[in-house]
């Protein structure tokens, strides 16, 4: 049984809906809008005869009515907030429905236009929060009934019911519409609002922005080549004339009437004189303008935006060519600091291209309002409208100043022990900052360190140069090494030293080849000259081997250079230390005898004297 009442009700509020409607046409401007005011809190009752609901300023209980902007305040389980997604936002009426269902509000709508189709609406919110849980169900949903009578209350002209509304999660307004037409003569109706659904948990709804107003053909303007309300032409083409044409779709009007009007801001309009046809050519325009037209079916109804529809507006824009950028500042910077980044402001509308010429020029960057130099110089910064292909706007230069600074090297020094040293900012006719902060281009220094100076420009630019200054090694010889017929000069510590046995040919190398014997002077100097350090000493070249068998090489143990002495002796021992033979060395040789008999292959010591030097004592080989 409960199947066939549910489908009864289905085919019956199919029927009833089906009588609501929007205009799907253009529409006039409002002939009443009631929004029950703007601000917060709560507003002023209804006059007399509009509800017979009891006003009450605050959350109102079944049969009472508020107008406010905030609810929810007494009755938990209502919505806290009315959305701002309706026509107007602010206050708006607040009902909880009487426990019996019928009218709630009337009201008296007047300045109709005779014969004229009309649409009402009005906006409605079911304000109970179904996340409350509350009610049972979700509450009974809301369900109103409107209608249009006539202005003596005798004749019912339209009317229809809503679908049932129901409570929701978030506040969500509905909008409803119905659709009328004026009799002749009928210059006034009376609107009525019923619930249909019975008071009780759930049942409470806000109403807002209830508006009439004419509803007519569709009408459309178009303009050749154009589609859409917009015609942008370029500020460089003006002044320039536009032919307009009126698209009446014959929905509502069975003849039409035209009466173009002009606006610059699309809100206040007016009447183009004898602009009365379909068509309109504009007169020569220079600024950016709005057109719509009016249409009415009746020529005495153009006379009231109430009593005719009108177009969506159309808008000539004329799109300005770009004032020139506004400069953020030149810039001026030292070499050494980082690039800078230019700017320049615009509208919000406008990119920026940068360029290396006041006209013409390379494309440097382009939708950009800053530009990164690499090198100094002045750029320009040009407007472009990003909405067209207009001619751009004159160009803004920016430069940038790029100040010099000296080139400088660092520099590695050293200093000698107990000295000083003088170091160089290496360019003159600049100030001058020392870490020792000394202001002269050169200072001297006495001991080792880390040291910097400051070089300043006019331009207050600075470079700094660093100086490390490390101490000289002390130069000084520990021996001196015969090799055969090598020389080693052996200093006493390691450091950077140059090494020379006349004191006037220096070289790397402490080490000296093929050198004759005789008396020598080697000399060792560091890298800075601090100091020289001198030894005399003996070379005397000693053959590391003998081999006597008489072919003319390495036949007999002799001493090269001991000639160059003036005393010395030479004495040879085997390896047990028995000596085999001594004598002057200047004439000493040894050919591996004793007592006229060949001795055996064997390691042979020696110990050479020369008067005035050390012993020299060593080995060599006898080699049969």
């Amino acid at each position: 049984m409960k199947y066939f009442f549910a489908l009864i009700f289905f085919f019956l509020f199919s029927s009833i809906h089906a009588q609501l409607g929007f205009c799907e046409g253009s529409k006039g401007d409002p002939i009443f809008h009631e929004d029950f005011g703007q601000g917060s809190g709560t507003g002023s009752q209804l006059a007399p005869g509009i509800t017979n609901y009891n006003f009450v300023r605050q959350d109102p209980h079944d049969g009472e009515y508020t107008i406010s902007n905030t609810i929810g305040n007494q009755i938990t389980s209502w919505h806290r907030e009315l959305p701002a997604t309706n026509i107007s936002g602010g206050k708006a009426l607040i009902v909880n429905a009487d426990f019996t269902a019928g009218r709630f509000y009337r009201k008296e709508v007047a300045g109709l236009c005779e014969n004229t189709t009309y649409e009402f609406s009005a906006f409605l919110m079911n304000i109970y929060d179904r996340d409350s849980n509350v009610c049972e169900g979700g509450g009974i949903p809301n369900n109103v009934r409107f209608e249009i009578w006539d202005e003596t209350d005798s004749f019912l002209i339209k009317e229809g019911d809503t679908p049932s509304i129901p409570s929701t999660s978030n506040p969500e307004w509905k909008q409803f519409a119905l659709t009328f037409r004026s009799e002749p003569g009928q210059g006034a109706v009376i609107l009525k609002m019923f619930n249909n659904g019975d008071g009780g948990c759930g049942n409470d709804l806000a109403i807002d922005d209830i508006i009439f107003r004419s509803c007519g053909d569709l009408t459309t303007i178009s303009t050749e080549g154009n589609s859409g309300n917009i015609f942008k032409v370029c500020e460089e083409n003006t002044p320039v004339t536009v032919k307009l044409e009126a698209n009446a779709d014959s929905s509502v009007y069975d003849q039409q009437f035209y009466q173009w009007q002009i606006s610059t801001n699309s809100e206040n309009w007016d009447d183009i004189p004898g602009a009365n046809t379909s068509t309109y050519q504009t007169s020569l325009i220079d600024d950016s303008v709005y057109f719509r037209v009016k249409v009415a079916e009746d020529v005495i109804n153009l006379t009231s935006n109430v009593c005719s529809s009108a177009s969506e507006p159309f808008q000539v824009e004329i799109i300005k060519t770009p004032d020139a950028p506004q400069s953020n500042g030149d810039l001026t910077i030292c070499q050494n600091d980082p690039a800078p980044v230019l700017r320049v402001t615009v509208a919000s509308n406008e990119v920026v291209n940068w360029y290396d010429e006041e006209t013409g020029g390379n494309l440097l960057a382009e939708n950009s309002n800053t530009y990164l130099p690499q090198v100094g110089g002045t750029y320009y910064a040009e407007a472009v409208n990003t909405d067209s292909n207009c001619n751009p706007g004159p160009r803004t230069s920016v430069t940038l100043t790029i100040n010099k600074i000296p080139t400088l090297q660092d520099e590695n020094l050293r200093i000698c022990p107990d000295s000083s040293l003088n170091l160089s900012a290496g360019v003159d006719g600049y100030d001058y900052v020392w870490s020792s902060d000394e202001t002269t281009e050169f200072i001297s220094i006495n001991s080792p360190g880390n040291y910097s100076v400051d070089v300043i420009s006019d331009q207050a630019c600075i470079a700094t140069k660093n100086f490390n200054v490390s101490l000289v090694e002390n130069a000084e010889i520990k021996e001196v090494v015969s090799n055969g017929s090598n020389v080693e000069i052996v200093a006493r510590a390691e450091g950077v030293f140059q090494y020379s046995l006349d004191g006037i040919n220096y070289q790397q190398s402490p080490i000296f080849f093929s050198v004759p014997g005789g008396i020598y002077l080697a000399y060792i100097k560091d890298s800075e000259d601090c100091k020289i350090d001198v030894l005399e000493f003996a070379h005397v070249v000693i053959p590391e081997m003998i081999t006597p068998n008489n072919d003319g090489y390495n036949d007999r143990f002799e001493l090269k250079g001991i000639e160059f002495f003036e005393s010395s002796e030479i004495q040879i021992f085997n390896r047990y230390g028995k000596l085999i033979k001594s004598g002057e060395g200047s004439s000493f040789n040894w050919e591996g005898r004793l007592n006229g008999m060949n001795l055996p292959a064997d390691d042979y010591w020696y110990r050479i004297k020369i008067k005035g030097f050390n012993d020299k004592t060593g080995h060599f080989s006898l080699i049969r």
